[in-house]
């Protein structure tokens, strides 16, 4: 089903593998940590046993990168049968300070692609995570002044982008999403009747990961690159 974009007045951008890259660093993150760990349990069992503490600490901890330590300390306790060294937990902690020290890496065309839009759009960012981490990511990328609106949500579903909405007095049929989750950032818009178009990143988080019967017969329209942004909204 072909998607008209006629009545589009806000662009939305997520922004962690959107605009830069994140994923590819908890992936780093996690081999590192199952090294740490390599004496308790196998690499594998590691890796399983962190997910399931991260999905259970969800609804406590939230999203981020100090929700991710979090969870990697606990993880790390419960796995060593709480005999892990205080010197690995330390490790644990630089792990996590390292992520947050991490440089901004743009993605390909993201600042021509937005330097083009944000003279005919309005342009937001909405993105999930750390508050304080994400505030310095955006400043560390240069990206801010393109932007009229920044939110920092706590989860991306449906009652979240309403309620964003809403706020902004933005109508859902003249709102298009931008980012490269289907679970967050494609298929909540077009349930409450808005647009979005998906960018593939190359990692993604096996939270955002959705199945096939999950896309069926959504309208939404996927793009390889943030540049196609620009043969379909100039």
């Amino acid at each position: 089903m072909e998607v008209n974009y006629q009545n589009i007045k806000v662009i939305g951008f997520d922004a962690d593998d959107t605009l830069w890259v994140n994923e590819t660093y908890f992936r780093e993150a996690e081999l590192e940590f199952g090294k740490l760990l390599s004496e308790y349990e196998t690499l594998n069992t590691i890796d399983q046993e962190l997910f399931k503490k991260e999905m259970d600490n969800l609804p406590m901890y939230g999203y981020g990168v100090k929700a991710f330590v979090l969870s990697m300390v606990e993880s790390a306790l419960e796995q060593s049968n709480y005999s892990i060294s205080t010197k690995s937990i330390e490790a644990i902690l630089n792990i996590g300070k390292d992520m947050l020290n991490k440089p901004v890496e743009l993605l390909d065309g993201v600042e021509d692609v937005l330097k083009v839009l944000s003279q005919k759009y309005r342009i937001i960012l909405a993105t999930k995570g750390d508050l304080l981490d994400q505030e310095r990511k955006l400043e560390k990328s240069g990206l801010t002044k393109y932007f009229h609106h920044i939110e920092v949500l706590s989860d991306k579903k449906e009652a979240n982008y309403s309620k964003l909405l809403n706020h902004l007095d933005i109508k859902p049929s003249e709102f298009l999403m931008i980012g490269n989750s289907l679970k967050s950032d494609v298929l909540p818009l077009v349930n409450i009747k808005a647009h979005a178009i998906h960018v593939p990143f190359h990692t993604t988080w096996v939270h955002e990961q959705v199945t096939e019967q999950e896309t069926n017969g959504k309208n939404y329209k996927t793009i390889n690159s943030l540049r196609d942004l620009l043969k379909i909204l100039e």
